[in-house]
């Protein structure tokens, strides 16, 4: 079971926000006998949970990014006594299972009521979802503690399969009892809508029925059927795609105008310029971590045809920019070619070979940049396109086969918004000997490239075991380019083709006996009494996270 932590009680009464906006703090703090009587007090409570969401994250443990060396990629993972990864999401679900039984006999119309409980249940699911993901059995709580004698307390794990049918509940409450998403007020933009609770049902759907299918178990039909129609709903909910998908990161892409967005992580400052939600995502991308050329190489030619086969890669890279011309255009709204305004002026590329010589484009923000820790440009946590990607995949997956016609208004609509002309289709992959399921998840890591999806990704489609123990590799040294750095500097760091090799093939590993699950916390098994367990082939060495 989860480490309970007493103040959970107090501070998430005293803490509860007093304001209808979501980018207020309460002013004073809230005694519960002097709370929970108006509809003011009960949207007040809900919005701590968008306060305690998590935004900005960046997420190194697969291929696509690279920030060092870390345990999870090198497999030297142990077990820790602690661990956010678990306490967290338990303490969000706290809150909102406080939520929903402090106001349960409120003296509100059912309409208002559930509205609000629609909300505290969507975070409910948001946050089992994301323990079932790295834990798979977890305790499920529906209700919250109030005296350290509940004897559920010391709850073991709940199968899976019932935690995610918990979820499925939650978030079909939700969507019937949350507005649309062209209801919301303005003052009320940020707030979850019948749509994002569909989109999440959604990516649960396509989530557990891909990996129930690659790692046989349970019933992946009966979880793609969900992803596909939870989906389809949200198609017919009236969003469509921002016109622009470079900007679509900026602040251009903010607000209720941009119907993209289905779910985001609200950030902002008070009328007088004090933080109340800030981050530092601008600057963590200069200084935290880098695009590889694995994910470089995944992006398709101009010919629609992949990197590896088409006639338009060239044959000998002679220059930095070669590998980013002809390509899909979300590879360069994406990643900075070398000779553009980037960080510190114009970008050379021995700037940022400490890392992988490459830098990412997308979401970068000078007015945000120079701000430290002062960043407020909006975390989009669920957007449109990601909807189509559900449903391409979920369908095939589901069928076997996809039509032309699902192809067309899924992954080809993505295709035209960034301005790659080369359609999928049936008949373009039987041409080119090309596989329709590659396809589409090629698809889904440009697309949604540096959102935090590839490990996921990976871990789902089983593919984790043969992808991540790869090396890691940077860009290509070519002595025009790097100005003053010799090879000589960087000699040590280049494979025989020349290219930076950031972690070798042999300092990687996946153990697929284990890995594809996070290991227990040591603290949560003995406070449990030992009727929570530990993940199959976790050792008992420790280490604190």
């Amino acid at each position: 079971m989860k480490k309970i932590y007493y103040p959970i009680f107090a501070s998430v009464l005293l803490f509860l926000m007093a304001g209808c906006d979501l980018d207020r703090y309460p002013e004073t703090t809230l005694a519960d006998t002097n709370f929970w009587k108006s509809e003011s007090d009960l949207k007040g409570a809900c919005n701590r949970l968008y306060n305690l969401l998590a935004g900005f994250e960046i997420d190194t443990r697969a291929d696509d990014l690279y920030n060092g060396n870390n345990d999870i990629s090198s497999g030297n993972r142990t077990v820790p006594n602690e661990s956010g990864n678990w306490t967290d999401p338990y303490y969000r679900i706290q809150t909102a299972n406080i939520i929903l039984e402090k106001s349960a006999d409120m003296d509100l119309s059912e309409e208002i009521l559930n509205r609000y409980h629609a909300e505290a249940r969507f975070f409910r699911a948001y946050h089992y979802f994301d323990l079932v993901k790295k834990y798979g059995d977890v305790p499920l709580v529906l209700k919250a503690f109030q005296d350290i004698n509940d004897p559920d307390i010391k709850m073991g794990r709940s199968p899976r399969a019932d935690v995610l049918e918990q979820v499925y509940r939650d978030l079909d409450f939700a969507a019937e009892w949350l507005p649309a998403h062209n209801q919301l007020k303005s003052n009320e933009w940020g707030r979850v809508t019948r749509s994002s609770a569909l989109a999440l049902k959604a990516r649960v759907g396509l989530y557990e029925g891909t990996r129930s299918k690659f790692h046989n178990y349970g019933t992946p039909d009966t979880h793609l059927q969900i992803a596909v129609r939870a989906a389809k709903e949200t198609m017919q909910e009236g969003h469509t795609l921002y016109g622009n998908y470079e900007r679509l990161f900026l602040y251009d892409g903010q607000g209720a105008a941009n119907t993209e967005n289905i779910f985001v992580k609200i950030y902002g400052k008070t009328s007088s310029g004090a933080n109340i939600q800030t981050h530092n995502n601008s600057r963590d991308l200069e200084n935290r971590y880098a695009p590889t050329r694995n994910l470089i190489d995944i992006y398709l030619c101009a010919d629609g045809l992949p990197y590896g086969i088409s006639p338009l890669v060239p044959t000998n890279e002679s220059r930095y920019n070669e590998v980013l011309e002809n390509r899909d255009p979300r590879l360069n709204m994406t990643v900075y070619s070398l000779g553009e305004e980037a960080y510190k002026g114009i970008f050379s590329q021995a700037y940022a070979f400490g890392r992988t010589a490459y830098i990412m484009k997308k979401g970068f923000i000078m007015e945000d940049w120079n701000h430290n820790s002062g960043a407020v440009v909006d975390k989009i946590l669920i957007r449109y396109a990601e909807v189509l990607l559900t449903y391409a995949e979920a369908t095939y997956e589901l069928n076997g086969s996809i039509s032309d016609a699902d192809l067309e208004r899924t992954v080809n609509a993505l295709r035209q918004r960034a301005g790659l002309t080369v359609k999928l289709t049936n008949d373009f992959v039987n041409r080119n000997q090309l596989d329709m399921r590659e396809e589409i998840r090629r698809e889904r890591t440009v697309e949604l490239a540096g959102e935090g999806f590839r490990y996921d990704d990976l871990i789902r489609w089983k593919t984790a075991e043969e992808v991540l123990p790869r090396a890691i590799y940077g860009a290509k040294y070519i002595e025009e380019d790097w100005g003053s750095t010799s090879k000589e500097t960087v000699q040590n760091l280049l494979d025989e083709n020349d290219r930076l090799v950031m972690q070798l093939a042999r300092d990687r590993r996946f153990d697929a006996r284990r890995d594809y699950l996070y290991p227990v916390p040591l603290n949560e098994i003995s406070l449990s009494g030992g009727h929570v367990t530990q993940n199959p082939y976790w050792s008992s060495n420790t280490e604190e996270e």
